[in-house]
């Protein structure tokens, strides 16, 4: 079944998933929406049979080479289609188990941002690891997909770290711009954080606009029955960030993401990266 206006889970065979789910489970029920795990394969995996194939062969070696390579890929595509299934039937039945009431798994194969994309329109919300499979091994903090992928959606996208902890403090880092802007009125309007307690931080450059700035997210977020405390405080807005993360106690931060194009990024560094980099919790990210 696929669902609409869902809660989306990516999700790859490393132990990082286990958390992707939860935070997937607690959003799904949260916003009383559909939840659906899905595992891309990679078409083109880099591995290989170790053998070597090198040197001159005749016409019917070449022939027999290419069968029996074709039935190696076969085989491994089978392996990997019925690994990939017994992995989202286990993070399914771990859903079901944390409170999500509709819960669907779907397995593609393909390359991860051409999925996602073609998934766009019928989500509501994606998560995924800040880490993943290809960081078992290494000591990468911050996964190679994340940023591509988030690039090319324009979705709200839950970014979650090991352990789960049920979210009990929220911050939006608040800069005033159109898509802050638009971030506050969608926790306004949405139950994921209703009830919750919001911190409320506008840091950065000095402007003579920010009071009224605040205090326009402050009052919207108030009337929309939320216990907001608002803080104006310039400074190195990835410092302030962390050093209030730590003093409020706070479980989920929510903040804009890659506002400058990724040549700019490159040449520059990008904040945004740099704050999933330091961060420890969770970020929701907001396109």
């Amino acid at each position: 079944m696929i669902y609409e206006n869902k809660v989306l889970a990516c999700v790859d065979q490393s132990h990082f998933a286990d958390y992707v789910a939860d935070y997937a489970a607690w959003a799904a029920r949260r916003m009383d929406a559909p939840l659906e795990f899905l595992h891309v394969i990679d078409r083109h995996p880099e591995q290989g049979s170790g053998a070597d194939h090198s040197g001159a062969i005749g016409f019917d070696a070449q022939e027999n080479l290419l069968t029996k390579l074709s039935a190696e890929d076969e085989a491994r595509t089978k392996s990997a289609r019925e690994q990939g299934r017994i992995f989202l039937n286990r993070l399914r039945e771990r859903a079901i188990a944390a409170g999500a009431a509709l819960v669907d798994v779907r397995q593609r194969h393909g390359e991860l941002e051409a999925t996602l994309a073609e998934q766009e329109q019928g989500v509501r919300l994606l998560v995924l690891g800040r880490r993943g499979e290809a960081a078992e091994s290494t000591q990468r903090d911050l996964g190679r997909n994340v940023e591509r992928v988030v690039r090319t959606l324009h979705k709200p996208i839950l970014t979650v770290t090991a352990g789960f902890k049920t979210p009990q403090r929220v911050m939006i880092a608040f800069d005033g711009s159109i898509v802050t802007r638009r971030g506050v009125a969608m926790v306004a309007a949405s139950p994921l954080f209703r009830g919750l307690p919001i911190t409320l931080l506008m840091s950065g450059n000095e402007s003579q606009d920010a009071p009224k700035q605040l205090e326009w997210a402050r009052t919207t977020l108030e009337t929309a029955g939320f216990e907001v405390t608002a803080l104006l405080t310039p400074g190195d807005a990835e410092r302030v960030i962390a050093r209030t993360v730590k003093e409020q106690s706070i479980d989920m931060l929510v903040m804009g993401a890659f506002s400058h194009s990724p040549l700019r990024s490159l040449l520059f560094g990008s904040k945004t990266t740099d704050l999933l980099r330091s961060s420890t919790i969770p970020t929701l990210l907001l396109r």
